[in-house]
């Protein structure tokens, strides 16, 4: 652990949330107005300007909102939330204005949002990329395995002196070590003078995305029960929505049906025995992207290597874009899966994990999804090495079940989708 003199905290104005905030309210809510009264044609009395200035502000004000709730997650970056954060509180007050029938201006709505949008980008390109989070630590106990965290500058603090941390932004120490009395009150007057102090373990978990096995503890396990509240009202959601999607999947999968067809024999759908919530046995479905070939070996059989060569050409298509998982809708509509989710594995695969890693059945204490944290973070494994791995990020992925952490890999997926990230 390092040991850098302290320096004093400096922020730019362009990095304040209040600045932020006002200077998106600024030009995404009033710019249009006065816009419409001047350049654009138009008259800023009228009803509809005005119902179309409150709506800008009930928008940015959802956005900034949601954005501030999705990135306090590990892995972020806001380039990745920026645009479908401000696409969904403009959506909603659309949404309200159709249903309440008020007159909007469109004109101004949409200004408002791009607005909204270049601002929240130039902020992020002009100042907040370059930010390096320091961090002070309390030199005690379980805090080395911080060094292995990069993107952050960590300050070992030599003595309880809060002026040594003022040039950071937060603190950390191990609560669970034998601190001496000093440093005990040293971190009471940072709590007291509004200084964020860390718990190791968490901050770890946060800066990682990951839960790690090795430090699991009989109590660990009452922190990783998921909210039953979200896990009925999610399941439902998932159902809504797989039910709303159907007229619109079908006709794809109708398609992706006669391309499989036509390539070779075979069947259209991969069905396969996995290992579901609570450890039910459910059967997938899949398109099926393999030449129907036999294997003796189960465990390999379920295995997908890095090029396999049983993989079609239409089948690699369908693995790069994830519509080969177009079919599980069904399992969703069954209520057995969840958009979101630790992946379900193969029964035969399951059952070999189990029996080499502890913790793993724990995993199905929550719905499987077809996409997940391990996905958008890991990708494809399928050795035992790697899968012991994966469980730190489905771990951390039930530990902090939310709806923020959802829509958060939501929008990790479609990026994932784009780059193909992970698929083999």
């Amino acid at each position: 652990m390092r040991h850098d003199p302290p320096v004093k905290l400096s922020r730019s104005l362009f990095t304040r949330r209040r600045f932020q905030f006002a200077g998106a309210l600024l030009l995404g809510a009033l710019l249009p107005v006065v816009m419409r009264g001047t350049v654009l044609s138009g008259r800023p009395g009228e009803a509809a300007t005005i119902n179309a200035l409150f709506g800008n502000l009930v928008a940015i004000t959802i956005a900034f909102w949601m954005r501030l709730s999705i990135e306090t997650y590990p892995g972020i970056r806001s380039t990745y939330v920026i645009f479908p954060t401000a696409l969904t509180g403009h959506g909603l007050v659309v949404v309200a204005f159709l249903l309440t029938r008020l007159p909007y201006d469109r004109l101004s709505l949409a200004m408002g949002f791009t607005a909204n949008v270049l601002w929240s980008y130039f902020l992020y390109f002009y100042a907040e990329r370059s930010i390096r989070r320091r961090i002070a630590v309390v030199p005690f106990g379980a805090v080395a395995r911080l060094d292995e965290i990069g993107n952050v500058q960590w300050h070992t603090l030599k003595r309880p002196r809060l002026q040594d941390a003022a040039g950071c932004h937060a603190i950390v120490a191990d609560f669970a070590a034998d601190l001496p009395d000093e440093w005990e009150a040293f971190l009471a007057d940072a709590a007291l003078a509004g200084r964020i102090v860390y718990q190791v373990k968490q901050l770890s978990e946060s800066l990682t995305g990951r839960v790690e096995l090795g430090h699991l503890s009989e109590n660990s396990f009452g922190s990783l029960l998921p909210a039953r509240g979200y896990f009925y009202l999610k399941s439902l959601g998932d159902f809504l929505f797989a039910v709303l999607l159907l007229p619109f999947a079908l006709p794809l999968m109708a398609v992706v049906a006669l391309a499989i067809r036509a390539e070779g024999p075979g069947p259209v759908l991969f069905r396969q025995a996995r290992i579901g919530y609570a450890g039910t046995r459910i059967t997938v479905f899949k398109f099926r992207t393999m030449k129907p070939v036999s294997i003796e070996d189960e465990r390999r059989a379920a295995m997908t290597e890095e090029d396999d060569e049983r993989i079609t050409r239409v089948g690699r298509f369908l693995r790069q874009t994830r519509i080969d998982e177009l079919p599980q809708i069904f399992n969703i509509l069954q209520w057995q899966m969840s958009w979101i989710g630790p992946r379900p594995e193969a029964e035969v695969l399951s059952t070999w994990y189990t029996s080499e890693l502890p913790f793993y059945r724990y995993r199905h204490v929550v719905k499987p999804g077809i996409s997940g944290w391990a996905q958008v973070n890991q990708g494809h494994v399928a050795e035992v090495a790697d899968v012991h791995y994966k469980l730190h990020y489905d771990f951390y992925y039930i530990k902090y079940f939310s709806p923020w952490l959802d829509l958060l890999i939501l929008f990790r997926t479609v990026k994932t989708v784009l780059n193909g990230f992970g698929a083999r």
